[in-house]
């Protein structure tokens, strides 16, 4: 189909003394539309275009994760920028296609992720350290509002609540991304546990607070005391409901052991849990991370709880595949998103993106004590991924018709693709850094001297 596309309309032939510049935006001007003929649509590619780039998405989500494995460099950035080549790029799938589709795929990437992070979380590490992922998910996501609501009124001059708005969207780091990281980096389980725990705070922080500010924006002012109420009654919700449900499913599947769809069951559970959660106000993140927990601490807990579970496994082969291929979809979903606009908003995004990364490096330098090695402490410094909550709440404005509303996609994009770079940079540099006393990274408790 191709060749005869081009048979009906050939390329311009140019002469070689005009191979300029000019050359090359023709040239990818008529690739984009060969691409537009032969889908036979505007607004997204024919069938076996799609399934392509899909084949492309999964191939290159392989082959970076062995990437990622031999180098330690992440495959996050390759998938974005395949993601920016397949939209605004060559156009084969437009943006205001993936507009359309942003709730649907963003809410099936939250649960699933979310789950799976609960699923991969040890309990018992997390009691360690969760103080410190507490002061690093508050302090940061205060400071990261503090420098974007800053720059943005003074730099771009926007109006306060415009700014904090766009300084709540940006202002945690991405659990997706950080919940594929650690499990890939060789630091200690502690620091695992409390950058998987910090960054799923972060998230539920960012969506609370950006909602809340959607509603300033439109009101004209912004109200304190809403923000505890609003923000109590998510976490309210997401302990009860994740919480009241995993606790029973955790003796559920034990009668589920041998059933030929126990996991279906328990994902069916997982998406009705997911719409309780957004009719009570929550936002499903918290919901979907707790029930994890619950079923990945199963053992652990029916200790406490007085009865006795079968050897059956819920992070199975099928759950596994399942993660992989949301994760990998997700990334070039973000590229999708991508505009490239004014050129102040590239520079703002670079500008805010390296501020919230030396605040990082002081805050991380105040919070983690010595029990921490130079590997975990350089880890955590560089942890500052954007990615779903982000790119998802940038939509929002424009479809709310907010002032600036088409300026937030493109600031994110470039404030996540920042972010990544500098994640993706310092994980580099930190493998250079060699584990202390053992092959698993970090946290080393000294022994007091007798």
């Amino acid at each position: 189909m191709l060749n005869s596309y081009f048979e009906e309309h050939p390329l311009p032939k140019i002469p070689a003394e005009q191979l300029d510049s000019n050359f090359f935006i023709q040239g990818l001007t008529n690739l984009q539309e060969a691409i537009g003929g032969f889908a036979g649509q505007d607004s997204i590619a024919s069938a076996h275009v799609v399934l392509l780039a899909a084949g492309v998405t999964i191939f290159l989500g392989v082959a970076g994760e062995a990437f990622f494995k031999k180098t330690g460099i992440p495959d996050i950035a390759f998938l974005m920028v395949l993601g920016v080549i397949i939209g605004p790029v060559l156009g084969i799938i437009q943006t205001d296609t993936v507009l359309e589709i942003v709730p649907y795929f963003a809410a099936l990437a939250l649960i699933i992720i979310m789950f799976d992070g609960g699923l991969n979380l040890d309990i018992k590490q997390i009691m360690k350290t969760a103080h410190f992922a507490l002061v690093l998910a508050i302090l940061g996501f205060i400071l990261s509002m503090v420098i974007v609501t800053m720059l943005a009124h003074y730099g771009l001059g926007w109006e306060w609540l415009d700014s904090i708005l766009l300084s709540s969207i940006v202002g945690g780091s991405s659990s997706i991304i950080v919940f594929s990281l650690v499990r890939q980096i060789r630091v200690s389980e502690e620091t695992k546990s409390m950058l998987s725990f910090e960054s799923a705070l972060t998230d539920i922080l960012a969506t609370i607070v950006a909602f809340i500010m959607f509603e300033a924006v439109l009101s004209g002012r912004f109200d304190l005391e809403l923000l505890g109420v609003t923000f109590g009654n998510a976490v309210a919700v997401g302990l009860l409901l994740g919480l009241g449900v995993g606790i029973p499913w955790m003796y559920v599947t034990t009668k589920l052991a041998n059933a030929q769809h126990s996991y279906m069951l328990t994902l069916g559970i997982l998406f009705v849990l997911f719409f309780l959660a957004r009719s009570f106000g929550e936002s499903g993140a918290l919901t979907a991370l707790v029930f994890g927990l619950m079923l990945g601490n199963r053992y652990r807990l029916s200790r406490y709880l007085k009865f006795k579970l079968p050897d059956i496994s819920t992070d199975d082969t099928m759950h596994n595949q399942l993660t992989f291929l949301v994760r990998s979809f997700f990334f070039v979903f973000v590229g999708l998103l991508a505009s490239f606009g004014q050129i102040e908003y590239i520079i703002f995004g670079i500008i805010a993106t390296l501020i919230i990364y030396f605040g990082r490096t002081i805050l991380t330098k105040i919070s983690l004590t010595k029990k921490f090695s130079q590997l975990d402490r350089k880890v955590t410094s560089v942890m500052i991924p954007r990615g779903l909550a982000a790119a998802v709440l940038a939509t929002f404005p424009l479809t709310l018709g907010l002032p600036n509303g088409e300026a937030y996609p493109q600031i994110v994009f470039f404030i996540i693709m920042a972010s990544v770079i500098i994640t993706t940079v310092g994980l580099g540099r930190a493998k250079k850094i060699p584990p202390p006393e053992n092959l698993e990274g970090g946290f080393v408790k000294k022994e007091k001297e007798d």
